[in-house]
C-alpha cells in the first residue's frame, strides 16, 4: 500500500493526446469513465475472499510456534496504533469450522490465506525443527475448505519472517533469505501439494521492501534510506523464481498446480495530459511501484526508467555504482518467465505530476522517481487515509498490466475498502458502492480481452491491520475484538456481494438495485443483536469497574464510555433505517 499524501487539490483530467514510447502498446487516451455495465462474468469465474495469518490467527506463542518480526515489532511501544498487537486477533486459529461456514454463507469458490512460517518453522531453517502441529492447523485447513468444495489458494510469504532469520541474518538484506525460504516453500509443496493447486509465493513485495526496510513502518522497522528497499527487493525477486523453479522441477509433474505472486498497485494518471513530462512521470509511478516486481519476473529485467533514474541520482550522490542492484545475464534468463498467474492487489488510485527533488532533501526511494502525487477531493474516502475510492483506476491498471506483460492469467488477490470509526456501522453502503462499482470496471476490463480468471473481495473479517492495530476495518464480517470470543456479525455487504457471486455477475438494474434494498434489510436486524450484546459487555464493564477502586480513568472511559457511545450509535442507526425502510415501503 503506498504512502500517501493528502492533497487539497482539484485535478480534471482532459483528453489524453500524447503517448509515452516506454509503454508504446498501451493507450493513455482511452480512459473512459463509460456508464455502468449490466452482464455476466465468464463461466467459471472464480469469487473468493482473503486474510493472511498474523492478521486473522491470533495464538502467537501457542502450540509450538516461533517468534516472527510482527510478534517483535508489535510488542514495542508505539509501533501500532494504541500499541495494538496480532496477538489474540480474530482467534482463526481456534475457529477453522465457524469462519469456513461464513464462507459457505457467501458461496464463495475460493479463501486465499497465508501459511505462518514460524507456525511450521520455529526459526525458519528446517533442519532445526519442523512444527509438526503447526503443520496439522494447516493441514486441518485445506481439508476443512475442500469438503465445502472451496478452493485454497496458499500465500507462502504475508510478511511474518521468522525472527531469529531477522536477528542472525538481517532478514530480507541478506542473500541467504533466498535458500530458507526455498527451503520453507519446499516443505509447503511436500505437505500440502497434493491439494493446494494455487501457490503465491510473496503478497505485496512493494510493502515488505519500502515500509520495512526503507520508512521503518512495518516490521522489522529498519530505515536503510535509498539502499534497504532495493537489496530486499532484489532478494525477493530471486526467492521468487527460485521457488518457482523448484515447483517446476521437482512437484509440478506430480502436483498439477501453479506458481504466482501477489502484487499491489495503485494506478498513477497524468495531471496534465498536455504536458509530457506528467505523462512520463504517471507512468514512472506504475514502474516504481508494481513494474518494479512485475517487469523482471515477465521481461527479465527491472524497469529502463528505473535503471536511468536511480543510476542518475546515485551517481549525482558520488556512487561509483547504482543503488538498484543489478541482474546477471544468467539471472535474468532465470527470473524470467517465472510466474504462472499473477496476482493483483488493487486499492486506490493517484493523479501524478512531475517533481524534482533536490539533492539537499537526500536520496530516497520515494525521492528517486521524481513524481508528486494529488487526489481529488470529490473521491469518497471512508476509512484508511490513503484509500479514495476510484473506480476507472482499476479498469485503467488492468489494461496496463496487459499491454506490459503479454495479457498474463490474473487472479485479483486483495480489493476492498475501509472504514474508521469507533462506532463500526453494519450497513456499509459505502462498501456495497465500492464492490459494486470496482467489481464492474473488473468486468469491463474482462470485455476489453484482459485475462482476468478470479476475484478475491478483501477481507473475509475484520482483523489486526499491520501499524493501524484495529482502527481499520476491511472486513465483509465484523469482529467484536473486546469479547474475548470474537463473535462475527455479517455486514449488509456480505449480502450484496454474496447476490454478486450467485448471479456471477450485474443481470440487470432492477435485481441489483433490488440487492442493495434487501442488504440493507437484513443489516438493521444485525445492528440490534450488535448493540444488544455491546450493551451486556458494557454492563459487565461497568459491574466489573465497581468492584475495582483502583481502576484508572482512562480504562473507565476506553472500556464504558465508548462501547456505550458505540451502542447508542448502533441503536440510532438500526431505528433510523427501520424508519426510512417503512416510509419506502
Amino acid at each position: 500500500m503506498m504512502l500517501s499524501h493528502r492533497v487539497g487539490r482539484a485535478c480534471h483530467v482532459l483528453v489524453l493526446v500524447l503517448c509515452l514510447s516506454a509503454a508504446e502498446d498501451f493507450d493513455w487516451s482511452a480512459n473512459n469513465h463509460d456508464s455502468f455495465y449490466y452482464g455476466t462474468f465468464p463461466n467459471g469465474f472464480s469469487w473468493g475472499a482473503g486474510s493472511s495469518a498474523y492478521q486473522t490467527e491470533g495464538a502467537w506463542d501457542k502450540d509450538g510456534k516461533g517468534l516472527s518480526i510482527w510478534d517483535v515489532f508489535t510488542h514495542k511501544k508505539g509501533k501500532t496504533f494504541l500499541n495494538d498487537t496480532g496477538d489474540s486477533s480474530c482467534e482463526g486459529y481456534y475457529k477453522i469450522k465457524d469462519d469456513i461456514s461464513l464462507m459457505k454463507e457467501l458461496n464463495l469458490n475460493h479463501y486465499r490465506f497465508s501459511i505462518s512460517w514460524p507456525r511450521i518453522m520455529p526459526t525458519g531453517i528446517r533442519s532445526d525443527h519442523v512444527n509438526e502441529k503447526g503443520v496439522k492447523y494447516y493441514n486441518a485447513l485445506i481439508d476443512e475448505l475442500l469438503e465445502h468444495n472451496i478452493t485454497p489458494i496458499v500465500t507462502l510469504y504475508h510478511w511474518d519472517l521468522p525472527q531469529v532469520l531477522q536477528e542472525k541474518y538481517g532478514g530480507w538484506q541478506n542473500i541467504s533469505m533466498i535458500n530458507y525460504f526455498n527451503d520453507f516453500a519446499n516443505l509447503c509443496f511436500e505437505r500440502y501439494g497434493d491439494r493446494v493447486k494455487y501457490w503465491i509465493t510473496f503478497n505485496n513485495p512493494w510493502s515488505v521492501a519500502v515500509e520495512g526496510y526503507e520508512t521503518g513502518e512495518h516490521a522489522p522497522g529498519l530505515k536503510l534510506r535509498g539502499t534497504g528497499a532495493y537489496r530486499a527487493a532484489h532478494h525477493i525477486i530471486k526467492a521468487h523464481a527460485k521457488v518457482w523453479h523448484t515447483y517446476d522441477t521437482q512437484w509440478r509433474n506430480k502436483q498439477r498446480g501453479m506458481v504466482g505472486i501477489s502484487l499491489s498497485g495503485d494506478w498513477g494518471e497524468p495531471v496534465d495530459i498536455t504536458n509530457q513530462k506528467d505523462i512520463e512521470a504517471a507512468e514512472r509511478y506504475v514502474q516504481f511501484y508494481i513494474g518494479w516486481f512485475a517487469t523482471p519476473i515477465f521481461h527479465g529485467d527491472y524497469p529502463q526508467v528505473m535503471k536511468d533514474f536511480i543510476g542518475r541520482k546515485s551517481a549525482q550522490q558520488g556512487l561509483g555504482t547504482s543503488r538498484l542492484p543489478t541482474f546477471s545475464s544468467q539471472e535474468k534468463s532465470y527470473i524470467k518467465g517465472t510466474s504462472d498467474f499473477l496476482g493483483v492487489g488493487h486499492f486506490t488510485t493517484r493523479y501524478i505530476t512531475q517533481k524534482s527533488f533536490p539533492s539537499s532533501r537526500g536520496y530516497t526511494y520515494f525521492s528517486d522517481w521524481d513524481v508528486a502525487e494529488l487526489v481529488d477531493p470529490r473521491w469518497p474516502d471512508p476509512g484508511s487515509e490513503w484509500l479514495y475510492s476510484v473506480p476507472w483506476g482499476f479498469r485503467r491498471l488492468l489494461n496496463f498490466i496487459k499491454t506490459q506483460y503479454g495479457n498474463p492469467m490474473i487472479y485479483i488477490t486483495e480489493n476492498g475498502v475501509s472504514e474508521k470509526m469507533m462506532c463500526t456501522e453494519l450497513c456499509d453502503d459505502w462498501r456495497i458502492q465500492y464492490y459494486k462499482a470496482y467489481i464492474n470496471e473488473m468486468l469491463k476490463a474482462i470485455r476489453n480481452g484482459v485475462n482476468v480468471k478470479g476475484y478475491t473481495a478483501w477481507s473475509l473479517l475484520d482483523k489486526f491491520e499491520w501499524d493501524e492495530g484495529y482502527s481499520e476495518r476491511f472486513g465483509l464480517y465484523y469482529v467484536d475484538f473486546r469479547n474475548k470470543n470474537k463473535p462475527r456479525y455479517p455486514k449488509a455487504s456480505v449480502q450484496f456481494y454474496k447476490r454478486i457471486i450467485k448471479s456471477n455477475g450485474f443481470p440487470n438494474q432492477r435485481e441489483v438495485e433490488n440487492w442493495r434494498r434487501k442488504a440493507t434489510e437484513t443489516c438493521s436486524t444485525s445492528n440490534q443483536l450488535l448493540a444488544a450484546e455491546e450493551q451486556r459487555n458494557t454492563a459487565a464493564n461497568i459491574l466489573r469497574l465497581i468492584h475495582d477502586p483502583l481502576t484508572s480513568h482512562m480504562e473507565m472511559v476506553t472500556e464504558v464510555v465508548v462501547p456505550t457511545v458505540c451502542t447508542l450509535c448502533i441503536l440510532i442507526s438500526a431505528v433510523f433505517l427501520m424508519f426510512l425502510l417503512r416510509k419506502r415501503n
